[in-house]
């Protein structure tokens, strides 16, 4: 595609008779209200992301007296967002991503009174009902992210994904950092310590789920179905389409694995080695603000570059992250260890964003990135769950070495599948199409 065709704004699906809605005819203002609209319900829902992931093993540590349960709500969480990514999509494909994504934060919100309730009344099965049902939040801030390339040329669909993703450094900075005072007013209300960063999710999540469904209009999923955003898609090969989506899903999984089972039990190490909630809080905003903050610049290079180069990248960062983690019980080296962790992950999800994004069309891109969504969150269950486990049987070294090495498989999966493309490609050379 010459630069020229790049530049040019998505053209209206010529129809029988019919003119194209007004915002079809301005596409460019169309996708700039949509980044505005949802990097806004990004901010509130990274505080709500980033509250509950401060807290969550702490609190069930606290109600179990038991540290091999530490990674249940991690888990519980993941898998409730298994769930929640399998109905945001469904919703999403029917009707569009504002339904789906103001559901998603309502389920979020819900979940959260679920976990107030449950510390409350010293009830683990509420307690963890509710942790389930929280998990809602972290799939449907993630599913974001697709919103934001709807309408996005292919040229710029990893920016366009990297500045949703960008808005929720704000509140997933500000989340852990007001760990410490939401648990001071919820010792004044009588609710568990731990539990008052829960205050702040619960009404995160229903905010954003008010912002997005009164202002995401038009719809960018709905809207990309009457435009050609560009000769690429109708182009693509199916065997092409399902090797990229293939290859995203999987770097995407690997590097999700990795990142939660670490990130879990460092809170845990953190206070075994006799640092409090405030320190936890510091490590894991410095953790989230590394997810998200290097995004425009990874979505840049990844527009820029082949993403193959920037997934390999994601796997030799992790392993720097986990061998950085494995020698370290300060807060400082450990502050370390999750930035790297979050920059390996970031690196990660945008390039297997845009590639999935690539390889889907317009018509069934909702139901396949959620499938993808889901296999993400299993990877994160089992990892959050693992993690817990493997600490209290081998200890936290081990786990960090052990996820840093599992995340040098992305190097494999990525060269392999640039090889079979090559090969593809050259294929269709000689014997043409």
């Amino acid at each position: 595609m010459t630069p020229a065709a790049e530049s040019r704004p998505a053209r209206p699906v010529a129809t029988s008779g019919t003119r194209p809605p007004r915002a079809v005819a301005d596409l460019p203002a169309a996708q700039r209200r949509t980044l505005i609209v949802l990097v806004t319900a990004q901010i509130l829902s990274g505080a709500g992301l980033a509250a509950g992931v401060t807290v969550g093993s702490l609190l069930a540590q606290e109600l179990l007296s038991s540290t091999s349960l530490a990674g249940l709500p991690s888990a519980l969480g993941t898998a409730g967002s298994v769930l929640a990514a399998a109905i945001v999509a469904r919703i999403s494909q029917s009707r569009g991503r504002r339904p789906g994504l103001a559901t998603g934060y309502l389920l979020g919100a819900l979940g959260s009174v679920g976990v107030i309730a449950g510390a409350a009344a010293d009830s683990p099965a509420l307690f963890f009902t509710g942790l389930f049902v929280y998990g809602a939040g972290t799939s449907t801030n993630l599913q974001a992210r697709y919103a934001g390339a709807d309408l996005a040329s292919p040229a710029h669909r990893a920016r366009a994904v990297s500045t949703v993703l960008v808005a929720t450094t704000v509140g997933g900075v500000a989340g852990p950092l007001l760990a410490a005072p939401t648990g001071d007013l919820s010792a004044g209300l009588g609710i568990p310590y731990l539990a008052g960063p829960f205050l702040l999710s619960g009404a995160a999540y229903a905010i954003a789920a008010l912002v997005l469904a009164v202002w995401l209009r038009p719809d960018p999923l709905l809207l990309a179905r009457t435009v050609d955003l560009g000769p690429d898609e109708p182009s693509a090969r199916p065997e092409q389409r399902r090797t990229g989506v293939t290859v995203g899903t999987l770097i995407m999984v690997i590097t999700q694995l990795v990142m939660v089972a670490i990130m879990t039990m460092t809170p845990v190490h953190l206070q075994h080695h006799g640092h409090g909630t405030a320190a936890s809080g510091v490590v894991i905003a410095i953790h989230l603000a590394a997810m998200y903050l290097p995004s425009p610049l990874t979505g840049w290079l990844v527009d820029r570059y082949n993403p193959v180069a920037i997934a390999v990248a994601s796997g030799l960062t992790l392993l720097a992250a986990g061998v950085v983690a494995a020698s370290a019980s300060d807060v400082a080296p450990l502050a370390v260890a999750l930035a790297l962790l979050g920059l390996g992950w970031n690196l990660g999800l945008v390039s297997g964003t845009a590639i999935v994004a690539g390889a889907t069309r317009a018509a069934t891109r909702a139901s396949t990135q959620g499938l993808v969504d889901v296999c993400i969150a299993i990877a994160g269950a089992f990892g959050g769950l693992a993690s817990g486990v493997v600490v209290a049987e081998a200890g936290y070294p081990l786990l960090a070495v052990g996820g840093g090495v599992l995340a040098l498989t992305v190097v494999p999966v990525v060269v392999l599948a640039a090889r079979l493309d090559c090969r593809q490609h050259r294929r269709r050379e000689e014997c043409g199409p």
